[in-house]
Order: structure tokens, then C-alpha cells, then sequence
């Protein structure tokens, strides 16, 4: 790693954890360093640990083991500064409320439950769906816009909260292909202002969005670089995996060896 690479401020620092669910272990012995500019692609199987990852850095979790830093800060006064997308938001598409309260709703841990919107969160609410690209629709009821467009939204959301990290679950679930790219280029582009830990399952978002790849199943295979063999998704999946990309350029990965961080 580079000497200027080095000296980038780290965001999320994973040492060690343990973690899982009423004793039953999930995550084993998990280390992962995230810093500014990053990208990175988090795969792996299902029930693998990745949400549960994600739920220990935001703090959502106490690990059983090992420790966890937001911006060198510990979780509880770092993850101000983290936005987060869940995957697949459940609302009732009858609820009465529109694109500009839903993103208001990040401005909730600065201004407080009792406190009315200042006009400092009502800029920062237009400046997130302008990142988005939907500031346009910001008087649209919720339920009337598209897969894709609510997933903008709840970005949007994340934006609001002016973090510098933001973690997403799956951030294209159930949305057609081409809306999915528009998805990860519009992840790229705020990439350029804050570093992104995303899960997916997409073999092709890998291999042409993100930066660098950790491959999680109780154990992370945690790779600096872009990079990514069967070989690498077979040890992290225990089982074959046909790499399928479908006009999506895409890279040929290096051999690796299992890393803490």
C-alpha cells in the first residue's frame, strides 16, 4: 500500500469482533479497516454474517468480542457521522407522506423529536435530493414513485444526516438492471465525497463499481485491491461459483490468501 494511502483517515475499523445471536456465533474473529475514498463490496452467502457486520458497526449489535471505531471515535459517537440504507423498506403505500418529509427524517438526530426544522435542515434536505436526483419529485407521495426512485429517496435520507460514511444493505434489491446501474453510478459519483461499505449479491456490481471486495461467511477474506477469482468466491461460498458477467466489463482477480484486514 502506497505511503498517501497509508495516511488517508480511517473511517471504520473492525478489530477482532465476535459477534452473533443468543450465543450462537456468526461472526468469527472479523477485521476491517475502511478509509476515505473507499469502496468496498461486501459478498457472500446468505446468513453469512454480512447484515449482522453491518449491524455491529452502527452499533445495533454488542459483539461478543473485539471492538469497533467510527472515525476513531467509538460507535456510539462515531455513527452520527454514518448514513445507512437498509434492504428492501417496508412502508404502506397508502401512508400519507411525500419524498421531502422521508429525507427530513434524517435530520431527526440534529434537530431532536421536539425541535421544528430550521432552515439550515431544509437546506441540507434540498442538497441530498439534489445529489439524488430527485429533488423535483419532492412534494411526490412516497407510495406513487418507483422501486428505483424510493431507493434514491432512502439514500437521500442517508445523505441528509451529513454522514461521511455511509453503509448500504443491498441497495438495488428488486429494481430492473438498468435502474440498478443507475443506482451504483450514482453511488460512484458520492463516492468522490464519502467512503461506502456495501453488501450485495451482485457478482457484477463487484467487478465494475467498487474499489475493493471483502468476500464474508463467518470469516472475512478481505482484499485491498479490486479484484476477485472464482477461486476467492468458491473458499468464502464453500461451494462452486460460476463467475457470469452479462456485457458488464469486468476484472480477472488475483489469487489471495485470507487476511485481518
Amino acid at each position: 500500500m502506497s505511503e498517501d494511502a497509508d495516511s488517508r483517515r480511517e473511517m471504520i475499523a473492525v478489530e477482532q469482533v465476535w459477534a452473533g445471536y443468543h450465543g450462537q456465533i456468526v461472526l468469527e474473529e472479523v477485521s476491517l479497516s475502511v478509509k476515505e475514498g473507499d469502496f468496498v463490496g461486501l459478498i457472500g452467502p446468505n446468513g453469512g454474517g454480512k447484515t449482522t457486520l453491518l449491524r455491529v458497526i452502527l452499533g445495533l449489535l454488542t459483539p461478543y468480542r473485539g471492538t469497533v471505531r467510527l472515525l476513531g471515535k467509538t460507535v456510539r459517537e462515531g455513527r452520527r457521522h454514518v448514513g445507512y440504507v437498509p434492504q428492501g423498506v417496508k412502508f404502506d403505500h397508502d401512508f400519507p407522506i411525500n419524498v421531502w418529509q422521508v429525507v427530513q427524517m434524517g435530520r431527526l438526530s440534529k434537530a431532536g423529536l421536539f425541535r421544528r426544522y430550521r432552515s439550515e435542515d431544509d437546506e441540507v434536505v434540498a442538497e441530498a435530493l439534489r445529489n439524488v436526483e430527485m429533488l423535483d419529485l419532492r412534494d411526490r407521495p412516497l407510495g406513487e414513485l418507483s422501486g428505483g426512485q424510493r431507493q434514491r429517496v432512502y439514500i437521500a435520507r442517508a445523505l441528509a444526516t451529513e454522514a461521511q460514511v455511509l453503509l448500504l444493505d443491498e441497495p438495488a434489491t428488486s429494481v430492473d438492471p438498468q435502474v440498478s446501474a443507475s443506482i451504483y453510478e450514482l453511488l460512484q459519483e458520492l463516492n468522490h465525497e464519502m467512503a461506502i461499505l456495501m453488501v450485495t449479491h451482485n457478482m457484477a456490481v463487484v467487478s465494475a463499481y467498487v474499489k475493493s471486495v471483502g468476500c464474508l461467511n463467518r470469516r472475512l477474506y478481505y482484499h485491498g485491491g479490486e479484484t476477485l477469482t472464482p477461486g476467492m468466491i468458491e473458499e468464502a461460498y464453500q461451494c462452486p461459483v460460476e463467475m457470469i458477467a452479462h456485457g458488464v466489463p469486468h476484472r480477472v482477480f488475483a489469487d489471495h490468501e485470507e487476511q485481518k484486514r
